[in-house]
Formats: structure tokens, sequence, C-alpha cells
């Protein structure tokens, strides 16, 4: 199966149209304030996309303004990154929740294979993040971590990906996805089609290596 992409912090429509040509499957719009990549449900709702599903990125709002939030701006999933409990992804609908964890905030395996157990039921989809801050940060995850936890549902890898360490990153945590946005930009919120095209160069390249 190919490996899904998701390019977030969409903040120009130029910036998706180049991401849907090269095919992501993924857009995320991030709804956090003082995200330098904020936008508002308007803008998402003016978004017309003709393969990829939107994605709306949420840190403190309830279950109710997420649900708001996604009804007017026609958002496929909610991609809860504030450590949201389980009656908020039930809330919002185990099918359209992507739910983020943080590798790296716990003090041991056990602790994070707690967590994905937890929110398994939950969630349609898991995204990894490295560090233990926000989104967008650019630093890159200890891969290693993955190898000694058990995932089941489908999930994304983030955090400081770009065509420079795309591969070593797929072969080494073996992700369903990855989840693109410093390391495909210019600054903040806006995208470097070079390094767009570079990265998924090198996602298509590792779906090569695995079905081979």
């Amino acid at each position: 199966m190919n490996m899904l992409i998701k390019v977030c912090g969409m903040t120009r429509k130029e910036d998706v149209a180049s991401c849907e040509e090269l095919g992501a499957d993924f857009l995320g719009f991030i709804f956090h304030p003082s995200s330098p990549r904020c936008v508002d449900a308007e803008f998402a709702r003016s978004v017309e996309l003709s393969t990829a599903e939107k994605v709306g990125v949420f840190v403190k709002q309830s279950a109710t303004e997420v649900l708001e939030t996604m009804k007017n701006g026609k958002l496929n999933f909610a991609q809860l990154h504030g450590g949201q409990n389980e009656e908020f992804c039930k809330a919002v609908g185990r099918e359209r929740v992507i739910k983020v964890l943080w590798p790296q905030r716990y003090d041991s395996v056990k602790e994070f294979q707690d967590d994905i157990d937890r929110y398994t039921p939950f969630c349609r989809y898991m995204l990894f993040d490295a560090g233990s801050s926000g989104g967008g940060h650019g630093k890159p995850l200890d891969f290693s971590v993955f190898s000694e936890v058990k995932i089941p549902n489908p999930w994304l890898l983030a955090g400081g990906l770009s065509a420079k360490n795309l591969l070593e990153a797929i072969s080494s945590a073996k992700p369903s996805g990855v989840d693109l946005n410093s390391g495909v930009e210019v600054s903040p919120g806006i995208k470097d089609i070079n390094k767009l095209s570079a990265a998924f160069v090198s996602v298509h390249l590792a779906n090569k290596r695995n079905q081979s």
C-alpha cells in the first residue's frame, strides 16, 4: 500500500493547488491562534479540493467549537493536537479523528503503548509528532521507539520531515504515512514548490523500495 501524504499548515491557495497536483492525500488547516500558520474556517471552506481531504488542526477548542469549525470549513478530519480525551474524540466521531501523541513526552515505552491502546478505539488515524512541543518545529524524531510498540491504527509520522530525511524516516519508523510542514517551507505557512516536489519524490521512492 502506498504511503499516505499529508501537507500541513496550508495558508495559500496556490500551495493547495501544488500539493493536490503532486498527489497529497490530506491537507492540513491550522486553527490555533498562536500558530503563524493559523487560518479561519472561511478560508478552509473556500478551498476546493478534487482528491485530497481537508484536516483541521485543533489545540484548545471545545468539542462544540471543533464540530462547528469542521462544519463551517467543510473539513473531513479533526487532528486533535492538545491532549483531548476519549470523550472528546467520541464527540467529534471516531471516523473523523486523527489523534496526536508525542513519543518523547513519555518516560517509558510502556506509557507510550498505554496511550496508543487508550486512544486506538476512538480515532481513525494516529499521528506521532517529534519533540515535546507543538507542531511545525522541524525537530527530527528518534525512530527507534516505533519498533518497540504495537500500533493497530494507520498512523502518520511528523516532525522535521523533508527530502533530506524522508527515506531514512520511512525505512526506520515504517509509518502508514507522513506529515510534511516546516521541512517543505521557505517561511511558516509559505510552501516551497521545489522542497515539496523533492519530498514527494522521496516518498514515491520509499514506496518502490517497500514494494520490491
